[in-house]
């Protein structure tokens, strides 16, 4: 090798090692069970925030969403985790402020936004106007045609479910935990949808954003007794023993009767439930078109570095949101 040769590789490599690193983010969808998933997302990264976008609702110029991850990049690796629910650990000047960062990442810098006081109910509320109530409704789904204002449920492992209806512009922002899954919210939803602004399920796209998959969510037999009462379809949506839970006898309530020492009793069954594909039959059975339905494959507990969740992080754990609107016509 010439000294030329040599001297022109070293220059090379020393232009490498001078040429700033892009920082680390991770990939979101690392967990995808198909190609086809990967697709369907995107990752923004905008006001020190990086969000996910679905990109069903990113080719409608006159919406606006987002989901929001743990992830804040203005502090660096010492940043404290984007948590944007008023938690006991979190001032509310802190929390306010990310908020409008999430907001402004999304489009909708310095819009109003409105939230609900969620308790897993089927309770649904429709915003008339863009005046902020001094107190959040008790709801746990929010329906608007408003333009100009964001609607935004908050989670830790429950399902984020964002609807719109194309042809009449409304939009909706659901959150489906177990109960609120058990009681229909998001058909409910659908319903009231109807009703107030004349949606019909074929004109609705229907996005179902980050929650804790079956692979975490481990539940009773009274989930599983509640949902064979409740649906013909509900074994398709849990892993284990769901026969023996949900319609063969329950545990013994008295455990000296099997013989067995104090101490070794055997663990009482239990099955997973998959919130995801319960929540995406009822918008099928609702008559929302297969093809209209996004469904994000990522597990809150599987990735507490991009997500927060509840059922591995306990009461630390902070909220994501899931936030939509619409722009001005």
């Amino acid at each position: 090798m010439t000294p030329v040769t040599k001297t022109a590789r070293r220059a090379k490599s020393a232009r490498k090692s001078r040429a700033p690193r892009k920082k680390h983010v991770p990939r979101i969808l690392a967990g995808s069970p198909t190609a086809s998933d990967a697709k369907n997302w995107t990752t923004r990264r905008a006001k020190g925030a990086i969000t996910l976008a679905a990109q069903s609702f990113a080719r409608l110029p006159w919406l606006v969403h987002g989901f929001s991850t743990r992830l804040d990049t203005i502090g660096g690796k010492k940043a404290a985790p984007f948590n944007l629910g008023f938690t006991e650990n979190e001032t509310r000047a802190t929390v306010a402020e990310r908020r409008g960062r999430f907001a402004a990442s999304i489009g909708a810098a310095n819009w109003p936004l409105f939230t609900a006081r969620q308790f897993h109910s089927d309770v649904i509320h429709i915003i008339a106007d863009a005046r902020v109530p001094a107190e959040p409704p008790r709801a746990d789904a929010l329906l608007t045609q408003v333009s100009g204002i964001l609607l935004a449920v908050q989670t830790a492992d429950c399902a984020p479910i964002l609807l719109v209806d194309t042809r009449h512009r409304a939009i909706a922002a659901i959150h489906a935990g177990w109960r609120g899954t058990l009681a229909r919210i998001v058909q409910k939803v659908l319903g009231k949808m109807r009703m107030t602004f004349g949606t019909r399920p074929a004109d609705v796209l229907a996005v179902i954003g980050p929650s804790i998959g079956p692979c975490c969510y481990e539940v009773g037999p009274e989930v599983a007794q509640a949902f064979a009462g409740q649906f013909d379809a509900a074994k398709e949506w849990f892993e284990g023993p769901f026969d023996r839970l949900a319609f063969g006898e329950e545990p013994n309530p008295l455990p000296w009767l099997n013989m067995m020492p104090p101490g070794h009793q055997p663990p009482p069954p239990r099955v997973q439930l998959d919130l995801r594909a319960a929540n995406r039959w009822q918008l099928l059975d609702a008559g929302v078109p297969r093809g209209r339905i996004v469904v994000s494959p990522l597990c809150t507990a599987c990735h507490t570095d991009l997500l927060f969740s509840y059922r591995r992080e306990g009461a630390a754990a902070g909220r994501l949101m899931a936030a939509i609107g619409l722009r001005a016509k």
